[in-house]
């Protein structure tokens, strides 16, 4: 096992728990990957995120089959969608938080923008989010629909279901579905209020400045 990996199996252990710990994910939903030279490290099925073990995180080679470890999530497709489609993603993670959930379940969320720029965070740390069809769970259809995005999204919302944040390290992919989460939650307490939302100019100044997701 090479420094990378094994560094990358710790912090997945530690992050997670940080997830689980905090409210980010219940029971064993959710799951998250990340990035190697040689393939990709992902949770294990059927396991909290809040008790991972390192040493049995499931190991994918770069054609996406299992080579080590306990057997990944049923949802690899949907990991390896964003792995393809941009290349500088080094993790991904995919939650069943609570507001952003709610959101996706929402009739009048704007699929092609869920998130509206309320603040300048969420601009810098998620960009702009669409949403795909409800798909089952498990089913290679959402991986087929992330990858018709062609990249153009650094995050989604899965209809009915929940988010999944791409980032170019573990930890901004972790901080991203953070910020995510706390702007849905902005959002739905908002809801029927007279809102000021970052104007255009705003959000292009926060990307010529910070650069975009």
């Amino acid at each position: 096992m090479t420094p990378e990996e094994a560094a990358a199996r710790e912090d997945m252990a530690r992050l997670c728990k940080s997830l689980f710990d905090r409210g980010f994910s219940v029971g064993t939903a959710g799951n998250v990957s990340v990035r190697l030279a040689d393939g990709m490290l992902m949770t294990p099925t059927n396991v909290r995120l809040g008790d991972l073990d390192p040493a049995r995180n499931a190991k994918l080679d770069s054609d996406g089959s299992h080579v080590a470890g306990d057997r990944p999530t049923k949802e690899v497709f949907l990991h390896r969608a964003f792995y393809v489609t941009r290349p500088d993603a080094g993790a991904v993670v995919h939650l069943h938080s609570t507001w952003a959930t709610a959101l996706s379940c929402l009739a009048d969320t704007d699929p092609q923008d869920c998130i509206p720029p309320l603040t300048p965070y969420v601009v810098m740390r998620v960009g702009r989010v669409a949403m795909v069809p409800y798909v089952k769970p498990g089913d290679p259809e959402t991986g087929r629909l992330i990858r018709a995005l062609n990249g153009r999204h650094a995050a989604v919302l899965l209809a009915n279901h929940g988010p999944v944040v791409s980032g170019r390290t573990l930890g901004s992919a972790v901080a991203a579905a953070e910020e995510l989460e706390e702007t849905a939650k902005l959002l739905i307490a908002l809801r029927g209020m007279k809102t000021n939302l970052l104007t255009q100019a705003q959000v292009e100044d926060l990307r010529a400045t910070f650069g975009t997701i």
